[in-house]
């Protein structure tokens, strides 16, 4: 198998406007906490991942669902929503997603997986399982460009994504070889990755250092895990499937 992948990183979803998606293989990051969440969940039971726009979506969809068939979770700026379930993944799975459906609904990270639904292939990224995404990407789709997309936060750069997108580009680094065709975006979140620390970092930046105040501390550890889950969210017919 030949690989001839080209790797570009965009710092935020707002910068989708100006790339043409439908022959791109597509990885969406919200490190702290959708992407992660939506990995987790997965890899916890939980039967498929809808993300939705925003609350009243959410809602709207859970309308149509049984009865205790689903899970309807998320925030909007960092707070839970009323009635919803945490959107962080370990309150997620303490709550139960196993054998149900999770209607998520987040600030960035699901807006994020909607703007990008006109490429046919795309996935959710993150630390925690940024292995099984990359081996896959590359199995599946070994000639299509690969671009990361970052969520950031309400069209500003997150630390936290850039970062995340820097472990996938290491990863696709050790299979294609030090002379890849990288993007300079690509080349510059490979380097924050290496500079080390993954829980240190997401920490210290502006997220974490919310969620450090809220007491999530431990959410950001689970967040800063490398390749500890071997799921791939596969986004398709408006879920995410593993």
């Amino acid at each position: 198998m030949i690989l001839s992948h080209k790797v570009h990183v965009l710092t935020k979803k707002e910068e989708l406007d100006t790339v043409r998606l439908h022959d791109k293989v597509v990885v969406v990051l919200d490190v702290l906490f959708a992407t992660t969440t939506m990995a987790a969940a997965l890899a916890a039971g939980a039967t498929e991942v809808i993300p939705t726009i925003d609350g009243a979506a959410a809602q709207a969809t859970a309308r149509l669902q049984p009865p205790g068939s689903f899970v309807l979770a998320g925030e909007l700026n960092a707070i839970t929503l009323e009635g919803f379930a945490p959107p962080t993944p370990l309150a997620l799975l303490a709550h139960g997603v196993a054998g149900r459906r999770l209607i998520y609904s987040t600030t960035n990270g699901t807006v994020a997986l909607h703007a990008c639904s006109d490429a046919t292939d795309v996935y959710a990224g993150a630390l925690v399982n940024g292995r099984a995404v990359i081996e896959h990407v590359l199995a599946a789709h070994p000639e299509k460009t690969v671009l990361l997309v970052c969520a950031g936060s309400a069209n500003n750069f997150n630390f936290e994504d850039f970062f995340g997108a820097g472990y996938l580009v290491d990863l696709l680094a050790e299979r294609l070889g030090e002379k890849a065709d990288f993007s300079d975006a690509a080349r510059a979140a490979r380097a924050l990755f290496r500079a080390g620390g993954a829980y240190e970092h997401l920490l210290d930046c502006r997220v974490g250092r919310m969620m450090q105040e809220r007491g999530l501390h431990e959410e950001v550890r689970y967040a800063a895990q490398l390749s500890t889950l071997n799921v791939v969210p596969r986004y398709a017919g408006g879920a995410l499937r593993s």
